[in-house]
């Protein structure tokens, strides 16, 4: 019975113990990311970003051993957010320095044509771009004048700017699809389910490709058509 009993009491003094440094690890996490700065999450360098896992993984392994001294924990934290100050001081003072921890931005367009060098480096597809051009607002790649793949993974867009009124699409055949633009080519290849889309065929994609001077569809990265007839074409290069 007074095993019993003991056994209880251990259990919840492990359990009170378990509570308490829980509550001062989030307040010790709380002030180490605070004092590394306000920077969203989404707009963390790659740098900053491995700094807060290491804090967080040293976090859990100090609340998964109640045995272990809270200090062991405290003493690498301490340490990972002075490397952090330290790093980001010399940054300040050296471009070379802050370029090789936080990066630089990427055109992934510019002047309103990919840059595939710059997508293949960045392993970066077409798909992760129509992905963020949407979260942009922006449905068509035509209507890019520059997309800056920010360090952070952000995509800054800067918009064409609007054609004139009287630059109306009416010589352009239109379509009778009413959405977002359809992509045609996608990485020299044809994409059937958007002919279909349509109601267009390989023969209809190929002469109006060759009006446009492109002869072969591998010739061709990425091509869209939208509901008014407006095409974008990308020639491999």
């Amino acid at each position: 019975m007074e095993t019993a009993l003991y056994s209880t009491e251990e259990g919840a003094a492990d359990m009170l113990t378990l509570f308490f440094r829980t509550i001062l690890v989030y307040f010790i996490v709380f002030l180490t990311l605070r004092i590394m700065g306000k920077r969203e999450i989404g707009k963390l360098s790659v740098f900053d970003l491995v700094i807060s896992i290491m804090i967080a993984e040293i976090a859990v392994f100090v609340l998964e051993d109640t045995e272990k001294p809270m200090f062991e924990g405290i003493l690498p934290m301490i340490t990972l957010v002075g490397v952090q100050i330290f790093i980001a001081f010399l940054s300040l003072k050296n471009e070379k320095l802050r370029r090789l921890f936080e990066g630089k931005p990427a055109y992934i367009i510019q002047n309103g044509e990919l840059n595939r060098k710059v997508m293949k480096q960045h392993r970066y597809n077409l798909d992760d771009l129509l992905l963020q051009l949407r979260q942009n607002r922006v449905m068509d790649v035509a209507d890019v004048e520059f997309a800056i793949l920010e360090p952070s993974g952000k995509l800054t867009v800067v918009e064409k700017k609007p054609p004139a009124p009287q630059e109306a699409d009416d010589k352009q055949p239109k379509i009778r699809y009413e959405g977002l633009p359809v992509p045609l080519i996608m990485d020299g290849k044809v994409q059937d389910d958007g002919l279909e889309k349509i109601g267009k065929t390989r023969f209809w994609l190929k002469s109006q490709l060759q009006s446009k001077g492109v002869r072969e569809f591998k010739e061709v990265f990425f091509c869209t058509i939208d509901h008014r007839g407006r095409w974008f074409i990308d020639r491999k290069r």
